[in-house]
């Protein structure tokens, strides 16, 4: 058992009333630690701290953050094994993705390391003689930052490290179930000589938390990563506190087109292992698969044998391909997308079932002739399921695709050029991968259109978000 602390001014704490909430392993349904539940009055304190935090960090130089960025960046390298292993223990996800996930993190602390050193403003042209005109870019100021759990380490860093190189304070509030990520993150910066107040980390009853920080007049950026209906009450929440500024990555339900000429064995090799994941539980997982008839019947045949060869188990384990979902919650909900799909006419090829009666593991399921009108059609499964749904022409399949309100990713196997352009073009979706499942990465934006949010998270665009445009015109004296 273990303690997860707040984070406040500097200083590790448990909450001012003394309160905790149980952190439960989903492979095992043991409880492995608690966490503490902040207060109105902790909450006040570190809203209070970050400002402090903001005046003094704001004042380093860009070469001193990126120091900083840096050595946290090692950091987390040097202790990987052990913060994958805490990942793992929370999350569920495989002991191997959650190392990956480690350094995933480092990776990206080093990129806006030296982004901050790059936020350059211009010089505009004077307009009259003896004039001096210029854009600077400045940091935004305190920020909330709110990261899930699916992925607890990496979105916790992409919010993290451009503020911090941006020249901004934040708050971060990890999801509940996987705060020890958040804890690591804190360490690592805290060490590499990050000042006291600059970054704190609070957890506790999520709506609280969000309705008074963003409230607080300190904060003035809140950066978001979680569901559409919780995306659009905090920005409602964010207009009437001041028109805050927000950065919201929400849903995905992004659809996988499967062209007459894909190649079937190399599209199902490369589909399979990031299908699953952390057990599906990724907001840019391929979602719903839409295969061309002349080839469908080929592709579900070697997704079955693909899902044959998976093997579920604790994430810990050797062996273990697959873990659990994260949640009952989850568990519960991937039950009754696929019950619905199959009573309005889905075929059943593989899984469908809770597999055991101790953890959270789900059966790695494949559905064949998935109809419109099952619910997992047009609302994101965040689970180990393939729906597979057929179709004749391009009209149909582009319709199909851009049907959803959702548009974070797509992805499409085909050899020819001329449709891969087309489908690319056509797509309504922030990011698109054309025989690959590559669209995630440290150098590039993340983001999406429609209900799936607004601003992006990483590449040369991710700090941004958290910097203002000033320009000044100064005449000569």
């Amino acid at each position: 058992m273990y303690d997860v602390k707040l984070l406040i001014d500097g200083a590790w704490s448990a909450s001012s009333d003394g309160q905790w909430s149980p952190i439960v392993n989903p492979a095992t349904e043991e409880q492995v630690g608690r966490h503490a539940i902040a207060t109105s009055e902790d909450l006040s304190r570190a809203a209070e701290a970050a400002e402090r935090g903001f005046r003094l960090w704001r004042r380093k130089t860009s070469l001193e953050r990126s120091a900083i960025l840096r050595g946290a960046a090692t950091r987390l390298r040097e202790n990987a094994r052990a913060i994958g292993e805490d990942i793992t223990r929370e999350n569920g996800k495989i002991i191997g993705e959650s190392i990956a996930e480690v350094n995933w993190a480092a990776d990206t602390l080093d990129w806006y390391a030296e982004e901050g050193r790059r936020a350059y403003g211009r010089i505009i042209p004077e307009k009259m003689p003896d004039m001096h005109q210029y854009v600077a870019k400045e940091p935004v100021g305190p920020v909330l930052a709110l990261s899930p759990w699916n992925w607890p380490l990496v979105t916790s860093t992409r919010k993290v490290a451009p503020a911090l190189a941006a020249g901004c304070s934040v708050i971060l509030k990890p999801a509940e179930e996987t705060p020890s990520a958040a804890v690591a993150l804190a360490k690592a910066l805290l060490d590499a000589g990050l000042p006291s107040g600059v970054l704190g980390i609070v957890m506790g009853i999520p709506g609280e938390i969000s309705r008074q920080l963003i409230a607080a007049p300190q904060i003035r950026k809140v950066s978001f990563t979680g569901s559409v209906p919780v995306g659009k009450l905090l920005a409602a929440q964010a207009a009437e506190a001041g028109l805050k500024r927000m950065t919201l990555e929400l849903g995905g339900h992004a659809p996988v087109i499967i062209w007459d000429d894909a190649d079937v064995d190399d599209a199902v090799k490369k589909l399979i292992p990031v299908k699953f994941r952390t057990s599906g539980q990724v907001c840019s997982s391929p979602s719903r698969f839409f295969v061309h008839n002349a080839v469908r019947e080929r592709f579900v045949a070697r997704l079955v044998e693909g899902v044959a060869a998976l093997r579920l188990g604790n994430g810990m384990d050797d062996g273990v391909t697959l873990g659990p979902l994260t949640s009952e919650r989850r568990l519960n909900a991937v039950g009754r997308l696929v019950e619905d799909a199959v009573s309005k006419g889905a075929k059943l090829c593989a899984g469908g079932q809770r597999h055991g009666t101790v953890g959270y593991f789900f059966e790695p399921t494949v559905l064949d002739s998935v109809s419109d009108a099952a619910t997992l059609a047009t609302e994101e499964i965040f689970g180990p399921v393939i729906p597979v749904i057929g179709f004749d022409s391009y009209e149909e399949v582009i319709g199909k695709a851009n049907a959803s309100t959702l548009g974070l990713s797509a992805y499409v196997f085909t050899r020819s050029l001329e449709m891969a352009n087309r489908f690319s073009r056509d797509i309504e979706s922030g990011m698109v991968g054309v025989n690959t499942l590559l669209v995630s990465m440290v150098e590039a934006p993340f983001g999406g259109v429609k209900e799936s949010g607004y601003g992006q998270e990483g590449g040369i665009e991710g700090i941004d978000p958290y910097m203002v445009n000033k320009f000044v015109s100064q005449a000569f004296a």
